[in-house]
């Protein structure tokens, strides 16, 4: 038995063969150009404001440069090459014929029927033989035949009389489907034969040694190069070093812009001479006087020795430029402008290395410096400004008419909650906003995502009490109030309560779909259906200075403020599961939203007294401090209450239960007296409201919080 290998002279194999390499390197690259071509901030809803900064066509050139940075131009043309491939393939598998290979059947070659008889076969066989008998039959011109086909012809014939009357030739067809008995494996290649033959056989020897040797080599290395040479955060692994290097325990948001500037990334973006170009011009700027603050740039005593201290290069010029984003200074140069704008994104990019590095050392002090960097990055806003520099139009002239003589700045709550006369009394004015200014900053104002937190518990789910080292559900509610909202309604006591779902309600419990009304049947009756619940995001942040749509962050951790140590880590939220606004967008749900943490219970059984901070990452003065107490139990305690509740009274004898009870010979308690019937409705009615005062509270767990006031 031998393998003979069939190569594709008619062309029908390979192009399926080409097509399925093809579709499986085309398909994965489509998907990856398409989700780098899909802008993900179209789905996020925007505050609807027509404020736009001097340099807006700046920032957006930026915003619009980041987008295109995904679409790689050899993406685009492998994908389109492969389409083209894959399209010309179906075409050559349209047009090209497919040979039927026939299956061996002797009365076919005989052409008798399966029927005839040993006689009829015979006398068959004889007259085929002599009319394609080697040395009487001639080839026929006409039909292109030769003494080969005639030949092989005759053969067939024979094999055919032998299959249908030699009892071993039958036997070999019977059970092989073909006289000769068993044949040889054939394996069909899906190539021409020319391309390994006729000396081509090198060539294609080495498309696979440059395939398999020398690319797919250079892709894993880069891959796993690429892997080891950035962080989790995606920042290079030299610039979280050097990140890890500037960390101090005492750091505050300004050391921590400072610090963000030793990245790397900032060597691609001062290349050569772009690194000392323009320097003096904006250190002269950041270092000269300021309306609000001592420098313009709004950098500190220390963060200005920091600077001289600095060697000329990519690091000086970042450090400069990124205090003068922050303290929106003009440059007066489109280059330096833009450059200005271009270090935020790498700046803040870098930060999240720098929070990673905090919690690591699990400090309080860096961790919220590194937020609070954040916000001032998204808002271009030095260290400790007025947070009404948020607003459309504030300046450091409107920002002085609000504040006074004060040293304390109004933030954006306070300035809201004032009746808007005497709002517009302090900021509506000569040299200060126009009327039309003043209501779009208003307008503005009251869409900003303000978090008011309502209430904040501890509960462990299908249980009374919180026991050591239980996994404990850290349970934050509130709602989004814009600051200036106005009619705000009450709270209902009943959202603020966390009730847990039935045992056997799967998708309640972890929170995968909810049921919609999609109509009624014929009698009026809804009818549900099931589906996923979309949670809900925020508004991209009010940020028109910042060159990237950013989704605004809820992080929500505990801290010990004894020992200013983070007690549990951060919990980030960016979606929501009930909306924010209204259809318009502008006005407020007032919905009262669930935030959930998990964690463990402490091992030894106390109170434990934390302060919760909700931070947002996106806006100056939009954070919320308070603080929490977890009550852990002893595990004895809870015993004692599974044997109460485990005790079962006796029923009564007139009941049904004690007739079937003393039935059975058990015992039976004596019937209780009669009494009035007045007494028995008041005691009906006492009866009914303890069901509805236990039904009412969901959770033994809860424990002591003070509420934000806002």
């Amino acid at each position: 038995m031998s393998t003979d290998y069939a190569y594709d002279e008619e062309g029908y194999l390979w192009p399926f063969f080409v097509f399925t390499l093809t579709l499986i390197i085309t398909l994965p690259l489509t998907y990856i150009l398409v989700k780098r071509s899909r802008d993900p901030a179209a789905s996020f809803p925007r505050i609807q404001t027509n404020y736009t900064i001097k340099d807006a066509d700046l920032v957006d050139s930026l915003r619009k440069k980041e987008k295109r940075k995904d679409r790689k131009l050899w993406l685009i043309i492998a994908v389109a090459v492969g389409w083209a491939v894959m399209g010309y393939m179906l075409v050559l598998i349209q047009n090209t014929e497919v040979p039927t290979q026939k299956i061996w059947n002797p009365y076919d070659i005989l052409n008798i029927a399966e029927s005839a008889t040993e006689k009829q076969i015979k006398k068959k066989y004889k007259m085929l033989s002599l009319q394609f008998h080697p040395d009487k039959a001639k080839p026929d011109a006409s039909k292109n035949e030769t003494l080969e086909d005639l030949n092989n012809r005759y053969v067939e014939i024979s094999k055919a009389y032998q299959a249908l009357t030699d009892e071993d030739v039958r036997n070999n067809y019977i059970q092989y489907g073909n006289p000769d008995g068993k044949q040889g494996y054939s394996i069909n290649i899906a190539l021409p034969k020319a391309i390994v033959s006729d000396g081509n056989g090198k060539y294609v020897v080495l498309v696979y040694s440059m395939l398999f040797g020398i690319l797919l080599p250079y892709l894993v290395g880069s891959w796993w190069y690429g892997t080891l040479r950035r962080s989790k955060e995606g920042v290079l692994m030299e610039s979280a070093n050097r990140l890890f290097r500037e960390y101090k325990d005492t750091i505050d948001e300004g050391g921590v812009i400072s610090a963000l500037s030793t990245g790397k990334e900032y060597e691609e973006l001062f290349k050569g001479d772009k690194a000392d170009s323009g320097l003096s011009k904006v250190e002269s700027r950041i270092l000269a006087e300021g309306e609000l603050t001592p420098l313009a740039g709004g950098l500190s005593v220390k963060d200005k020795e920091k600077l001289e201290d600095l060697e000329s290069g990519a690091q000086r010029k970042a450090f400069a430029l990124l205090w003068a984003y922050l303290g929106r200074i003009d440059l007066e140069d489109p280059v330096l402008n833009k450059a200005k704008f271009a270090v935020a994104p790498i700046a803040h990019s870098l930060n999240k290395s720098f929070t990673a590095i905090s919690l690591a050392y699990m400090n309080t002090g860096p961790l919220l410096a590194s937020y609070y960097a954040s916000q001032l990055l998204i808002q271009a806003l030095p260290p400790k400004s007025s947070p009404l520099l948020q607003l459309p139009y504030f300046n450091p002239a409107v920002v002085k008419a609000v504040d006074g003589d004060s040293r304390i700045h109004m933030n954006v709550q306070d300035f809201m909650d004032r009746p808007d006369a005497k709002r517009r009394s302090m900021v509506v004015g000569k040299g200060l906003l126009t009327d039309e200014q003043y209501r779009e900053a208003v307008s503005v104002a009251k869409q900003l995502p303000f978090f008011r937190v309502a209430k904040a518990f501890f509960k462990v789910t299908g249980e009374k009490f919180i026991l050591p080292s239980s996994l404990v559900t850290l349970v934050v509610k509130g709602r989004f109030v814009p600051p200036g909202s106005e009619n705000v309604p009450e709270i209902e006591p009943m959202d603020l309560e966390d009730i847990d779902a039935a045992e056997d309600d799967l998708d309640a419990i972890l929170g995968r779909k909810v049921k919609k009304q999609i109509g009624t049947d014929e009698k009026g009756k809804p009818i549900y259906e099931t589906v996923a619940e979309e949670p809900i995001s925020a508004p991209l942040a009010a940020s028109p200075y910042f060159s990237r749509d950013h989704s605004p962050r809820w992080h929500v951790f505990l801290t010990d403020s004894k020992q200013g140590r983070v007690a549990v880590p951060p919990f980030t939220f960016a979606q929501f599961d009930r909306p924010i606004f209204e259809a318009d967008g502008k006005t407020p749900t007032f919905a009262m939203q669930t935030l959930k943490a998990q964690f463990q219970a402490p091992p030894q059984a106390g109170h434990y007294t934390f302060v919760m901070h909700a931070v947002c990452d996106s806006y100056v003065g939009f954070d919320t401090k308070l603080e929490v107490t977890l009550i852990v139990e002893e595990a004895s305690k809870a015993n004692e209450m599974d044997v109460k509740e485990d005790e079962i009274s006796e029923p009564d004898e007139d009941s049904i239960a004690g007739i079937m009870r003393g039935a059975k010979g058990g015992p039976v308690a004596a019937p209780k007296p009669k009494k009035k019937a007045a007494e028995s409705d008041d005691e009906d009615e006492d009866s009914e409201s303890g069901t509805d005062e236990e039904a009412d509270d969901t959770s033994d767990t809860n424990t002591d919080t003070e509420e934000e006031d806002n």
